[in-house]
């Protein structure tokens, strides 16, 4: 991430007009099949199974997993639609997307690192019901970032005494990582990637409430299930 971020500066320094130049002469993205997502589902894919499968070779070698995934999307780019609408969409992609985003994601990671929430709690199944909820209503309005960050350390120790406990952990990122930030550009990046694009502020939150309600719900109501069963 790193890495790319000094890129984009580098960027945005030496080729300004050529970045912000590249909304102008974009790529035809309609017409474009979802094949060139591919490399995309294969980052992903990688992010999720490297650290498990082959712990030692994504440590010392995710930096070139991750740059040889992105070559696998610009050099057919630049075969298919030339070199410099290719360079164009890179830049653009770095300066007017990334950038904005490790922008609010440095924001809300600083602001949120700073608050600690203490205090002698019981992880009762009601408990940790009522702090995923107010996790996932806060992932809205502070980010998913932010509010994990800030009720991950709580929720881990109201459960340190539990023999029994990872579940907690794992529908706190369903809920409170995940589906507590559809509903602004805050909570989830490619909402906020929108945003950036001329989407309402509200859009989500207006068309995708009911939704975002239903699942939470879902989601939650499993998790106290289990959580009743283990405790």
């Amino acid at each position: 991430m790193w890495v790319a971020t000094k890129a984009a500066i580098v960027v945005a320094v030496l080729f300004p007009a050529q970045a912000f130049g590249a909304e102008e002469h974009g790529l035809p993205g309609a017409s474009m099949s979802l094949w060139w997502a591919l490399p995309f589902a294969g980052l992903l894919l990688s992010i999720a199974t490297g650290p498990l499968l082959f712990l030692h070779v994504w440590e010392h070698h995710y930096g070139k997993i991750a740059a040889l995934w992105g070559a696998l999307v610009v050099l057919p780019l630049a075969v298919a639609f030339g070199v410099p609408t290719a360079t164009e969409a890179v830049m653009h992609a770095l300066l007017t997307e990334y950038m904005s985003f490790i922008i609010l994601l440095f924001a809300l990671f600083t602001i949120s690192g700073g608050i600690l929430l203490a205090g002698n709690i019981h992880g009762t199944p009601l408990v940790n019901a009522g702090l995923l909820l107010v996790g996932a209503l806060l992932a809205s309005v502070i980010g998913t970032t932010g509010a994990s960050m800030i009720l991950i350390r709580p929720i881990i120790r109201a459960n340190d005494n539990r023999p029994f406990n990872a579940h907690v952990v794992i529908f706190f990122i369903f809920l409170v990582s995940n589906i507590g930030g559809s509903l602004t550009p805050l909570g989830d990046p490619p909402l906020f990637v929108g945003f950036l694009r001329g989407v309402d502020f509200f859009s989500t939150t207006t068309n995708l409430w009911r939704e975002t309600l239903f699942v939470g719900g879902v989601v939650l109501g499993i998790f106290l299930v289990i959580d009743i069963i283990l405790h």
